[in-house]
């Protein structure tokens, strides 16, 4: 049985439904989810649901499976509070750190497979680059949700180092900037292609957030783009074959414009692109990354092979998967 925390947002949900006609039996964990969310899990009722709220109380040594829990044979853990904006440290602290470190434990105790999400928001304004090898004693996240991200990263470090019980194999993913359908949920959060689905539907023409930064042209800030296929794929990829055996960076390699998104995304719908600059919020200037671009090279030598699919051709398929499931 496979574990998947986090199971109704983007990358758990493609997850589930790409095991699930595989025959492999899933275990989905996730807070109780609203009426956008569950139907992420459409097509999943026949494996259990345990909530998320019931498996990481506070406090506990170790999470409560209940039945279900001596069935699991990996465990990908995928759930998180992903607000960049959030000022809740406790919550992040419960969710992001303990929860992890919860899963961490239990995993080594019972030799189970652990794969974890981290996050590009550890590296930060780039200053140290985008490699994870780089200590995360030595990144400066620009906000509270990258912070908790590079706590758990350099919990297990420390981990490792000092010979804890570790899970057999682990294996970390910080992702970049992930698009793709089963995004509706997310809000402000969602990727820019959501954003560009609710502005044309709504103002006719696409907002992008002007640049506070003199390098940066409008529209010009850049991030690793990557489809949701492509870090499924990958995390796959690892588990089959136990490699790299740590934290590894999960993007293209290729640092993508916002405007070229944008283009993208109206070449997909046959139109011109029609945009709008606007100012900013206060709430995440100093916070917002204006490049970011992983260092595939980790990956690369553990022999991951598979070309990534990049912006025209992962908006164009992002675009059909949501009118085919019906999500926007």
């Amino acid at each position: 049985m496979h574990l998947v925390t986090g199971a109704a947002g983007v990358i758990g949900a493609h997850l589930a439904h790409q095991l699930h006609p595989e025959g492999a039996p899933l275990l989905l964990c996730d807070f109780a989810p609203d009426a956008v969310r569950a139907r992420h899990l459409d097509g999943l009722e026949a494996h259990p649901f345990v909530d998320a709220a019931n498996v990481f109380t506070a406090g506990a040594p170790l999470p409560s499976l209940g039945p279900h829990g001596s069935g699991v044979r990996a465990v990908w853990h995928l759930g998180a509070n992903s607000s960049t904006t959030t000022r809740d440290w406790d919550h992040l602290l419960h969710v992001n750190v303990g929860a992890s470190q919860q899963l961490w434990r239990w995993c080594a105790e019972h030799g189970v497979p652990f794969h974890y999400a981290s996050s590009a928001a550890t590296y930060g304004d780039g200053a140290m680059g985008f490699s994870d090898r780089t200590p995360a004693g030595q990144l400066v996240p620009l906000n509270r949700y990258g912070r908790s991200k590079n706590d758990f990263d350099a919990w297990v470090r420390q981990q490792v180092a000092t010979g804890a019980p570790q899970p057999p194999p682990w294996a970390g993913f910080k992702f970049f900037n992930v698009y793709g359908a089963r995004e509706g949920h997310k809000g402000r959060m969602a990727s820019i292609i959501w954003k560009a689905e609710r502005d044309m539907a709504t103002l006719g023409r696409v907002q992008l957030f002007a640049s506070n930064h003199p390098d940066f042209a409008d529209g010009e800030q850049r991030r690793d783009f990557v489809y949701v296929g492509d870090v499924v794929d990958e995390m796959r990829w690892v588990h089959a074959h136990g490699a790299p055996g740590d934290s590894s960076s999960a993007g293209t390699g290729v640092a993508s414009t916002f405007l070229e998104m944008i283009r993208a995304y109206c070449a997909a719908r046959g139109e011109e692109p029609t945009i709008q600059f606007i100012p900013m919020p206060e709430s995440l200037v100093g916070q917002d990354q204006n490049i970011t671009q992983a260092d595939m090279s980790t990956m690369r030598a553990a022999g991951w092979t598979q070309a990534p699919v990049l912006p025209p051709e992962g908006v164009a398929r992002t675009l059909d998967e949501m009118r085919t499931l019906g999500c926007r």
